[in-house]
């Protein structure tokens, strides 16, 4: 139980970093969440869980291919608020964009021979 604890502290203190480092500069905010820590934390409980190398390699991979259908949405969104839509409708429609992609992708990629 004191496992759980601790990585969903440490989960989500990642999360509470970059909102707040976000607040005071929207750049190293955009750095911080940009990089993969939630991906390497979780290949780390993974690992831990684990010890499984061909596991780790599959998390990985998808987490690549997973990647790909949430990028519009970082595009979208501030083209929508910058033409003056309100942050809520806004939200939910990169949300729904993204759902949609990620639908697209997973009926694709077996269609590409890849497996995730």
């Amino acid at each position: 139980m004191t496992y759980l604890i601790v990585k969903a502290v440490l989960s989500g203190l990642i999360v509470m970093i970059v909102s707040e480092v976000a607040r005071r500069s929207p750049g190293l905010g955009a750095l911080i969440a940009s990089l993969p820590l939630v991906s390497l934390l979780a290949m780390i409980w993974l690992w831990r869980d684990t010890g499984d190398p061909a596991r780790i390699a599959a998390h990985a991979e998808a987490t690549f291919w997973l990647v790909l259908p949430t990028m519009p949405m970082f595009l979208v969104l501030p083209w929508l608020l910058r033409r003056g839509w309100e942050f809520w409708p806004s939200l939910l429609s990169v949300a729904v964009l993204t759902m949609g992609l990620y639908a697209g992708t997973m009926w694709l990629l077996p269609r590409l021979g890849i497996r995730i």
